[in-house]
């Protein structure tokens, strides 16, 4: 199996983070392919910047996606940011299962108990995360989102930086908000849950290994793609200013998505 790995901010010490993760959750048969977002902000903490974000995602999912075959073929998307930038959009554009760590951190959460906490990097980025939590269905089971106060130090520091913090605005959502599961959230904080399982009470979700994990499931279950619904590809239209990779991509997942009687009527492949 190999899976797409997309880092949404441009912090290549947040992707060596991920990418350590990544290959830790993996099973030993999947192959990672783990990159950074071409242009964009450091870190992703409000809408716009995730906005931003989502572009560049979309640039690296057609580039890896669009001309893969046999052994070299993706087969599944991970975007690797918590807030899950341009999803579920990005379920749209190619025709193998794309996953957010979000969505799957909180599909894990949910698996382990009936109320959850999300602990983040910043005060500012708990709305956007709020609203993310409702877009996805699970509202009803958020104990609370915590936060750290202080500026940051650097992106690819905050674990060494915030580790007390962290797991003191851990074990206050369990005693004070009644959280039965606690979700650390964004790259950030790639691989602290395996260091602090065992000072937090409850269960601790890492949203890139809920990523590579579920994305493992989810391929191997082998359902079959989007050929009509909300999630089938956009309808071909007049485009303009795009890149190549993404105009191809665009086009592969067109013309998958039409009917064989359409395609044969053009003349096209069946």
């Amino acid at each position: 199996m190999r899976l797409l790995v997309v880092n949404p901010n441009i912090s290549d010490d947040v992707t060596e983070l991920i990418r350590a993760e990544a290959e830790r959750s993996a099973a030993p048969s999947t192959e990672l392919v783990v990159r950074t977002a071409p242009h964009g902000v450091e870190y992703i903490e409000t809408r716009f910047e995730s906005l931003v974000a989502a572009g560049a995602v979309a640039e690296v999912i057609a580039e890896h996606c669009a001309d893969g075959h046999g052994a070299h073929r993706i087969e599944g998307v991970i975007v690797a940011a918590f807030g899950d930038p341009g999803m579920p959009a990005l379920k749209e554009l190619v025709d193998v299962p794309v996953l957010g760590i979000t969505e799957a951190a909180l599909c894990a959460a949910a698996l382990q108990g009936h109320r959850f906490s999300i602990i983040a990097i910043s005060d500012r980025i708990t709305a956007w995360y709020r609203e993310c939590v409702e877009r996805f269905g699970f509202g009803s089971r958020l104990a609370s989102i915590r936060s750290i106060k202080e500026a940051l130090r650097g992106i690819g520091t905050v674990q060494d930086d915030f580790r007390p913090t962290l797991i003191e605005l851990a074990r206050l959502a369990v005693a004070e908000d009644g959280a039965d599961v606690v979700i650390l959230a964004g790259a950030p904080l790639a691989g602290l849950a395996r260091d602090v399982a065992s000072e937090i009470p409850v269960p601790v979700v890492d949203g890139i290994a809920a990523g590579v994990r579920l994305a493992e499931a989810v391929v191997g279950l082998d359902s079959g793609v989007h050929r009509a619904g909300s999630f089938a590809a956009p309808p071909p239209k007049r485009r303009a200013g795009l890149s190549p990779a993404l105009d191809a991509a665009l086009d592969a997942a067109q013309f998958a998505g039409r009917p064989s009687a359409m395609l044969a009527a053009e003349g096209g492949a069946l």
